[in-house]
């Protein structure tokens, strides 16, 4: 830790650097995918947007109030549960959050892929150079990250800055060429009302992830205890106004039949009103949307391990770090087994890789939500009686996570809950050797 200390002493990183972060990691290839796949449930689908991004809302003043007890961490969720609930609970969050960060960067490349292939087709001639191309923005976002914290939070700053004003401008022109009366709140799928909103709400909760980022690093963030959880609030409601107000715009302008075979929504909706040159055009857009992602995310599966060797819970390789105090080892390691799966997966269609990953990825990341709704709860049980609000805050956002377990299915519930215990095992079998 003696290295990343004093590479930040100098300077932190600002509330607009943290407020980036959490959205690039937050914006990603989610917005320009999920429409189709919303279209199945027709316009009964916002209201999945509204519930999850008040699911993301709470779970955001969780870590906030976490992040002021707490404030000069690094890890997050994982160091918060640790030091709570102790060293068995913090492997499991931090191995779960850990699995669920390389699955997902492993389906930003592949998204990053698809819409790679709009502007060079020969990519789609043959899924081996698909899987290079998937490889190699892995790889150099990886390499990216091996530079110091506050330069890959510049960077990110501009990215996001870049990509969330086209796709400001590009709804702010589309409203005038929806027609708003075939918008409605239906259900167009089979299933019940409850059913479609429960469906719709974990399908866009995977949007939101990354609203813990902050949190990760806010040891290296200017006056945390303020800081980070403002960040966090400020950046949920910004990234929740974008998401619906494309979705609303997207299902104003193609009948949801057409939306439902679509495999790039943003690029047929924007052809409504600028063109064949629109597809490009959304292409590159969804191109710089995706990279920002995967840059922040590869920061955050760097940090989690590193803080997990510190604590002597993860192999100590993770911990290595660079002249600039960088873990790359640790992302090193991790970018090595996102590959493993993209070269595994590659034969599967982009939209099935994507589909599985979101939803693996989204019941992953609630097992550390879940535990640290329950740390909150036990530091403050332990000061004094709670208050009303404090509960309700508790009970709610405890509830929201646990409704979204039951979300994915049962199918990826099985495959998650296959991932959790083979860490179980792993750090079992270190108990017994440190013996």
């Amino acid at each position: 830790m003696g290295a990343i200390s004093q590479s930040f002493r100098m300077k932190k990183i600002g509330i607009v650097s943290s407020s980036a972060l959490i959205i690039g990691n937050m914006i990603g290839s989610g917005i320009f995918l999920l429409p189709a796949s919303l279209a199945l449930y027709g316009g009964i689908s916002l209201i999945g947007w509204v519930c999850s991004a008040t699911g993301a809302l709470l779970l955001a003043l969780i870590f906030s109030a976490l992040s002021k007890r707490y404030p000069d961490v690094v890890g997050g969720p994982y160091a918060y549960c640790k030091k709570v609930l102790g060293n068995y609970v913090g492997f499991i969050v931090g191995w779960g959050y850990w699995v669920s960060i390389w699955c997902t960067n492993a389906a930003i490349a592949v998204a990053f892929v698809g819409y790679l292939t709009v502007i060079i087709p020969g990519i789609a001639a043959h899924n081996s150079y698909m899987a290079l191309a998937g490889a190699s923005v892995l790889w150099l976002c990886s390499g990216l990250n091996f530079l110091p914290l506050y330069t890959i939070s510049v960077v990110q700053k501009w990215i996001t800055i870049l990509k969330v004003i086209p796709i400001v401008v590009l709804c702010f022109v589309g409203f005038w060429f929806v027609d708003w009366s075939s918008i409605s709140f239906g259900n167009l799928s089979t299933t019940t009302t409850f059913g479609a909103i429960t469906a719709t709400t974990t399908l866009t909760l995977f949007a939101f992830l990354g609203l813990e980022a902050a949190t990760i690093a806010s040891k290296y963030v200017s006056n945390s205890k303020k800081t980070v959880g403002q960040a966090g609030i400020f950046s949920i409601l910004i990234t929740a106004l974008l998401y619906l107000f494309s979705s609303a715009i997207i299902f104003g302008l193609l009948p949801f039949s057409t939306l439902q075979n679509s495999t790039a929504p943003f690029a047929d909706a924007t052809g409504v009103f600028l063109g064949d040159a629109a597809r490009t055009v959304v292409a590159v857009i969804a191109l710089l949307v995706t990279f920002g992602a995967l840059n922040g995310w590869m920061l955050i599966q760097g940090l989690i391990p590193h803080a997990m060797v510190n604590d002597e819970l993860f192999p100590k390789v993770f911990g290595k770090e660079n002249k600039y105090g960088t873990p790359y080892l640790g992302i090193f390691i991790s970018s090595c087994l996102a590959t493993g799966v993209l070269l595994l997966r590659y034969t599967d269609s982009l939209i099935e890789l994507f589909s599985f990953m979101m939803n693996l990825s989204t019941l992953s990341v609630l097992t550390p939500y879940l535990f640290s709704i329950v740390s909150l709860y036990v530091v403050l049980a332990k000061q004094a009686p709670l208050n009303l609000g404090m509960q309700l805050l508790l009970g709610a956002s405890f509830s929201f996570c646990i409704w979204m377990v039951f979300g994915v299915g049962w199918e990826v519930f099985m495959y998650g809950i296959g991932l959790i215990l083979f860490g179980v095992i792993l750090y079992e079998l270190k108990i017994k050797r440190s013996k």
